[in-house]
């Protein structure tokens, strides 16, 4: 059993909708836990754009992919909702897959019923597997979470709606057998407007995420009070933290480009406004010097003495 697959179940049961900001890496998961949420979202397009510099588009290894989720899972205190892809293969890689997520100690992941190489859920080529197939991932995803961490939480994701000629009555039936099979929250990827939303809030017979993209994809902004009433349980903004890096990097940059010591004071200036305190006790320096007191030799600590630098205590 998972704490944090615990945590996330209480936290779904409530009637409140769960909103999740999406993060790709532990830096930018140390700042939303540092904000507050419930919950957080590890993006798979994220995670493949900072790690590997390409987009999500199948270049990015199931092991890639853990050791983020294990890595920011580690940095907060909240559980993670991790993005899982297809599961890496057939169900039989499945068994892994989830075997090493839920020995990441995430809370949950979600896997979709997209061929491989998969792509982002909100580009044109999008390919799913036979259902009858696609069931049999979910069954072996949910076997695993049974016998390794009941309290994990299994999202099913389909991505059939997407497809060349995928209709929104095909996703409602996946997502219907994918709980039945054994999924927690069932995951329709790509409705177009605020009624297919309405449609698959009153239709798929268990819990929902909706994936709130924004202008990358195809699926609508609308209301988070809206998504309630349609019945959502759970809506996640899953490249929330890499547009603001890649729109904030690029404009100090630019300025930098024209000014650098000018930039360099402006950068300074915008951290130090924030409610994070030096950029050594938001990355957790003084836990290291608690460490290093408790653990190490006395004699240890007279390097200390006399030396230049911030004393990484807190502010």
């Amino acid at each position: 059993m998972t704490e944090y697959g615990a945590a996330l179940r209480d936290r779904l049961e409530r009637e409140e909708l769960l909103v999740c900001p999406g993060v790709h890496d532990p830096l930018t998961a140390a700042v939303a836990d540092a904000v507050g949420f419930d919950a957080i979202y590890m993006t798979g397009y994220g995670t493949s754009l900072s790690a590997t510099g390409y987009p999500d588009a199948g270049l990015i290894t199931m092991p890639e992919m853990i050791d983020n989720a294990a890595n920011i899972q580690e940095r907060i205190d909240v559980p993670l909702i991790a993005d899982a892809d297809n599961g890496y293969g057939n169900a039989t890689n499945v068994v892994r897959t989830v075997r090493e997520y839920i020995s990441a100690g995430v809370g949950a992941i979600h896997i979709e019923d997209q061929t491989f190489p998969k792509r982002c859920g909100h580009t044109k080529g999008r390919e799913v597997i036979p259902r009858e197939e696609a069931v049999g991932k979910i069954e072996a995803a949910a076997d695993v979470r049974d016998d390794r961490a009941p309290e994990f939480v299994l999202i099913a994701r389909t991505d059939a709606r997407g497809t060349g000629d995928g209709s929104l009555e095909e996703a409602i039936d996946r997502a219907n057998a994918f709980l039945e099979a054994g999924a927690d929250v069932a995951f329709v990827e790509g409705p177009t407007d605020e009624a297919e939303l309405e449609r698959i809030g009153r239709e798929v017979d268990g819990p929902i995420v909706y994936n709130f993209v924004g202008d990358l994809g195809s699926s609508p902004y609308v209301d988070l009070a809206d998504l309630e009433s349609w019945g959502f349980g759970l809506v996640v903004f899953p490249i929330a933290s890499t547009l603001s890096t890649i729109a904030h990097v690029h404009e100090d940059l630019t300025a930098f480009a024209d000014d650098p010591v000018g930039a360099m004071r402006g950068i300074d200036d915008a951290f130090n406004d924030r409610p994070l305190g030096s950029l050594h006790e938001f990355s957790g320096f003084p836990a290291v010097l608690e460490w290093e007191r408790r653990y190490l030799p006395d004699a240890d600590q007279e390097k200390y003495e006399g030396s230049l630098g911030d004393d990484l205590e807190d502010d």
